[in-house]
């Protein structure tokens, strides 16, 4: 299938290319990995192995760039971003009840810390990679044309005068928004019009502070 699309006049629309999502997945990958056994619920080698099994299968239904739509690349997509944010929810439940509870973290200021850094980014990448692969159908999807009624407004959106007109949120762009709801904890440029969109980052804010929170807050209180 041809990845140049176009929904209006001002030229052909490519899909966007596949590597900034392989190298988020890898990364959260290499995160769960390096996670210390307090905050795991399986061996540090099952999230790779059905991460790698996942990623495999869609990009061999779908090599190059992303743009093409069926009902099985959307659930491998959607699966392959559900294992990541319910790995990283669980690990952050995890950390908040060793806070709240004390074990072998918070003995060392120094690994609470590394743990904290590691759910937080792992958070981050996650709901980054959720956003991207909800938002107005998808990255398939978007490339043969936005909706009308937006999930997630951009400022490009919301001010065409700024933008290319066959302008597209790529990755890199929620990938920021991911970062900047977990250092704001609330939405900065980038507004959710979706009840989803509002739940997950909402979500992602009250994850960010609690963990924040919890871990700097016990952290001194070990130095000390």
């Amino acid at each position: 299938m041809s990845s140049e699309l176009s929904d209006d006049a001002s030229g052909p629309v490519q899909g966007e290319p596949r590597w900034p999502m392989v190298a988020a997945v890898a990364a959260a990958i290499v995160l769960a990995v390096l996670r210390p056994a307090e905050i795991r619920i399986a061996s540090p080698w099952v999230l790779p192995l059905i991460e790698f099994v996942l990623m495999i299968a869609f990009i061999v239904n779908d090599p190059g760039r992303i743009d093409r739509q069926s009902v099985l690349l959307r659930g491998l997509s959607i699966g392959v971003v559900g294992v990541l944010v319910l790995d990283a929810l669980v690990a952050t439940v995890q950390l908040v009840l060793i806070l709240l509870h004390g074990g072998t973290l918070t003995n060392s200021a120094e690994d609470l810390l590394l743990a904290g850094g590691i759910v937080w980014l792992s958070n981050v990448i996650a709901f980054a990679l959720l956003y991207w692969v909800l938002d107005a159908g998808g990255p398939a999807a978007r490339a043969h044309g936005m909706p009308r009624n937006l999930d997630l407004a951009f400022p490009q959106q919301l001010s065409p005068e700024i933008a290319r007109l066959d302008w597209r949120p790529r990755f890199i762009d929620y990938q920021y928004l991911g970062l900047t709801t977990s250092t704001a904890f609330s939405p900065t440029d980038v507004l959710p019009l979706a009840p989803w969109a509002k739940a997950a980052m909402g979500m992602q804010s009250l994850i960010s502070l609690a963990v924040l929170g919890l871990v700097v807050a016990r952290a001194v209180n070990v130095f000390t």
